[in-house]
């Protein structure tokens, strides 16, 4: 049956054949009959009635036009009756309504029925007509913003929204916006990582189906995939930094060829654009003007306290920072919780008793250093109290009905035996890391965002903290220590998908912390930590 009305056929397959005879002429029904022996099962009613029936003319006759309503589903009937502006749903009072001209022909438009009478098909002076790949009031802001920051002057911005709000999609139309001012003409798009390269390709493959104006090629380099280059002329290239820095090694002339053709750069993440070896791709890809840059970021800062660090990004984007504002808002991540953009979150830590003594020789190293240096993380995360502090905080979100949890890890063997212990305790939970064979990898992810009323719990290290998307998670568990403010934002991230982008109304992250390991208890006003940088 059809979604609006239904057409003759399908009503009659919907009715006995008793039923559907009734609207065989009398004269043809009594040959048929006869030619049956009175057994008139043996004919396709429903076809027999279709060839001699003449419905248009029937609709016509109150009394069969009624007979034909008393027929219909309930459903269907109050349907007609909305049609026809009658709140009645008693077949002789919709077929009365249907005696003036204008209620016959949209009674038998309901039927499929067309007649040589018009009805008059002019639209309304005033009507909404929906986009296939809308931005949100805020995002649109954004772009207006971001357009002529990319097109004058040095060509360089930076777009700070905090994860979850639509960095990539809101970028997305810039993209295919400079792609469609001209061809041939290319973007290249650089990100760390597989879940930020695959999000990046299917965004552009969904955007440009909406916006773009020609067919262009999408060129995806990343792990074996390596296509060639230099005869790419139309469209864009999502590129891996480490691909990208393996080529220019290979062949020094690579990125600056490619800039010839290049009329936007993308960074996402773009705190990474100013290490040493990814400043010189970007670079690079700039030598050939007119090139644009654009950054994305959710933490538009590379340290948490080194403002000389900090200062490197700001010079790199020309101190152009285009962030998240909204009109009469003065807190915006409040308002994006409030409106159901983001997850409200519950931020709580837990602390794990001692497991090691740190010494002076310790201090002055996590002193010197951006993050906790890899071995004291190493020795701190594998203690027993440690660990079991991690399994205890993955257990109470089960018990609050947490059904997708994501944990992050300390270490690849820390990893490990966190998955093997909450397996070992009943919990479904599965290992991701550098090392997983990508089918496991695929494997793991897809049956955590497949929707389940068994609790699961992801348990990775180094891969999940950008560009993964899991709108179910609702749950998060910071169990590797850092300082590194950029990283915990970035795990945190993972699960504040509010309803609107399809996740949930509230989240939990837990933070496990030894008390001897300097680290961050919650991530609260994370969003305007560099604002004195930029400014």
């Amino acid at each position: 049956m059809s979604a609006f009305g239904l057409t003759i056929p399908q009503f009659l397959r919907q009715l006995s054949d008793e039923d559907v005879l009734r609207f065989v002429p009398a004269q043809i029904r009594d040959l048929l009959e006869a030619l049956s022996r009175g057994d008139l099962g043996e004919f396709n009613a429903h076809e027999v009635v279709t060839a001699v029936t003449d419905f248009d003319t029937l609709l016509e006759d109150a009394d069969q036009r009624t007979a034909i309503i008393e027929l219909l589903e309930p459903t269907k009937r109050d349907e007609l009756a909305d049609r026809l502006g009658t709140h009645s749903s008693d077949p002789k009072r919709i077929s009365s309504r249907a005696t003036a001209t204008v209620e016959l022909e949209e009674l038998k438009a309901f039927f499929g029925l067309r007649s040589d009478y018009q009805i008059s098909s002019a639209k309304p002076a005033r009507t909404c007509v929906q986009p296939d790949y809308a931005l949100f009031d805020h995002q649109l802001r954004a772009v207006e913003e971001l357009r002529p920051l990319l097109t004058e002057g040095s060509g360089r911005a930076l777009l700070h929204f905090p994860t979850g709000v639509g960095k990539t999609r809101t970028a997305m139309h810039l993209v295919c916006e400079v792609l469609a001012q001209g061809r041939p003409r290319t973007v290249v798009w650089l990100a760390s990582g597989k879940e930020l390269l695959e999000q990046a390709a299917e965004a552009f493959d969904e955007a440009w189906s909406n916006l773009g104006n020609r067919s262009v090629e999408l060129l995806t380099m990343w792990d074996d995939s390596s296509p060639d280059v230099d005869s790419f002329t139309d469209g864009l290239l999502v590129v891996g930094l480490q691909k990208a820095w393996a080529n220019c090694r290979s062949d020094q002339d690579w990125a600056q060829r490619l800039s010839k053709r290049a009329r936007l750069v993308v960074f996402d993440e773009a705190h990474q654009s100013v290490a040493r070896t990814y400043r010189k791709i970007t670079e690079d890809l700039l030598f050939a003007a007119p090139t644009s840059l654009l950054g994305l970021s959710a933490t538009p800062g590379r340290t948490w306290a080194d403002i000389d660090k900090d200062r490197q990004l700001v010079e790199m984007y020309d101190s152009a920072k285009v962030s998240l504002t909204i009109d009469g808002v003065e807190n915006p991540i409040r308002y994006l919780i409030e409106e159901g953009y983001l997850s409200k979150p519950t931020f709580t830590t837990m602390n794990a008793a001692a497991g090691m003594t740190i010494g002076e020789q310790d201090l002055r190293r996590i002193a010197e250093s951006l993050d906790l240096p890899d071995d004291l993380v190493k020795r701190f995360s594998m203690s027993e109290q440690y660990v079991t502090r991690v399994v205890e905080a993955v257990t109470s979100l089960v018990g609050d009905d947490h059904r997708r949890i994501l944990v992050f890890a300390a270490t690849v063997e820390h990893a490990k035996l966190i998955c093997g212990l909450l397996v070992a305790l009943g919990i479904q939970a599965a290992v991701v890391t550098g090392t997983t064979p990508t089918q496991a990898r695929t494997r793991a992810i897809a049956d955590f965002k497949r929707p389940g009323s068994k609790p699961m719990a992801l348990v990775n290290f180094g891969v999940l903290t950008t560009g993964f998307d899991a709108p179910q998670a609702s749950a998060a568990v910071i169990a590797r220590p850092t300082r590194a403010l950029v990283l915990y934002s970035q795990m945190v991230g993972r699960a504040i998908r509010g309803p609107k982008a399809g996740g949930t109304s509230e989240c939990s992250i837990v933070t496990v912390v030894d008390p001897e390991l300097p680290g961050f208890g919650d991530l609260a006003d994370a969003f305007l930590n560099w604002e004195d940088v930029w400014y």
